[in-house]
């Protein structure tokens, strides 16, 4: 599933470092503006203890774990949205991504310099906030002027929806705000997301940390906490640096001390994975057996023969129905024979709406 998230934030305040924490791919990483130049992409593994647990069960020849797609987008600056530094670029990548990870500087180091001389998370976010509106605006006033004169000349309805949504979000982007914070119902947001609005899109800020606020974070993380208090927006904390020197370790033990040193019991970009899941609104159900055990990303809310087409389109074109095992059943009993001796596989149509942890075996027939 080609989904990805843009991680964005103005230059120095860790992107690229935490995208390398990230990412076997390693993105340049260097204390002047403009280090990264072209958007770096890493596929990025999603860590899932269920499917651990499925091959322990199974004892597969294979382990395919499911993935999330990171953008590693240049920084920006204030005049992006006139093109200002890479600007255009800049604004042109985001656009392309599905939801974005803004990360703010909420650290202290007198050897890493910010663009504007002071640690201020808040209005960095600002900054960031403003040039995408601007954007915005841009885009909506210029669709404003196309579509009245095709409301005007046709009897379209779904022209005349999307101009008074283009309406309503000229007004909110002249406030200063995000479109995101303009209230839909489920049909104007089907018809919004042709706007392609960059302030549209899901966000999560993370607060960039020195090591000894990785636990509990400080007083610029506790500012920006009050600055989107409104925003219905995910917050995480992590230390960029230390979760560097966290994926330099190889053996588990070593990370595992290491983490208990710092009173955390996950790494941090772990938590960033499980957030950027959620972000984007995606599951994971499971296919399992002596040859393979494997996890597949879903959105949420897809239903069964979509869910099918995802392992391939033969298998949503034919399809009859789903066997379905809950996870808990599965590691309950042990197999599926095990499952199917106790009843516990359910037999789903068309209809069905697949949930997360679901063990699914789909019938088709093309």
């Amino acid at each position: 599933m080609a989904l990805k998230c843009g991680i964005v934030g103005l230059p120095n305040v860790g992107k690229s470092t935490l995208f390398n924490c990230l990412s076997s791919a390693k993105a340049q990483s260097a204390n002047f503006p403009f280090c990264t130049i072209e958007p770096n992409v890493g596929i990025i593994t999603v860590p899932d203890d269920r499917l651990i647990k499925l091959a322990e069960i199974d004892n597969p020849k294979k382990v395919i774990p499911t993935t999330v797609e990171i953008v590693d987008i240049a920084g920006l600056v204030k005049g992006a949205s006139k093109g200002e530094g890479l600007g255009n670029q800049f604004l042109g990548n985001i656009r392309e991504t599905d939801a974005v990870i803004h990360v703010l500087r909420c650290f202290e180091n007198d050897n890493i310099t910010h663009v504007d001389g002071s640690i201020d998370p808040v209005r960095d976010k600002e900054v960031i906030d403003t040039e995408l509106q601007l954007k915005d605006l841009e885009t909506v006033e210029s669709r404003i002027e196309r579509l009245e004169k095709q409301a005007r000349h046709g009897n379209d309805p779904k022209v005349k929806k999307m101009y008074e949504l283009a309406v309503r979000y000229k007004r909110v982007l002249e406030e200063g705000k995000s479109a995101r914070t303009l209230q839909l119902y489920d049909e104007e947001a089907r018809v919004a997301k042709e706007l392609f609005l960059l302030t549209n899109k899901p966000v999560m800020y993370v607060c960039n940390v020195d090591e000894a606020s990785a636990k509990n974070g400080n007083k610029y993380v506790e500012a920006v906490r009050e600055a989107v208090k409104d925003e219905n927006a995910e917050i995480l904390v992590i230390a960029a640096a230390t979760e560097a020197d966290i994926a330099e370790l190889e053996e588990y033990d070593e990370k595992q001390m290491f983490l208990e040193e710092l009173g955390l019991d996950e790494p941090g970009v772990n938590k960033l994975v499980h957030a950027a899941y959620r972000l984007l609104q995606l599951q994971t159900y499971f296919t399992t057996g002596p040859d393979e055990s494997r996890a597949w990303t879903f959105k949420k809310g897809t239903k069964a023969p979509q869910a099918a087409g995802i392992i391939h389109t033969d298998f949503e074109k034919g399809f009859i129905r789903a066997e379905v095992i809950k996870y808990d059943n599965y590691v309950k009993y042990g197999s599926e024979h095990a499952c199917r001796e106790a009843g516990k596989i359910g037999v789903e149509g068309k209809e069905y709406i697949v949930q997360d942890g679901d063990i699914l075996h789909f019938r088709f027939n093309v």
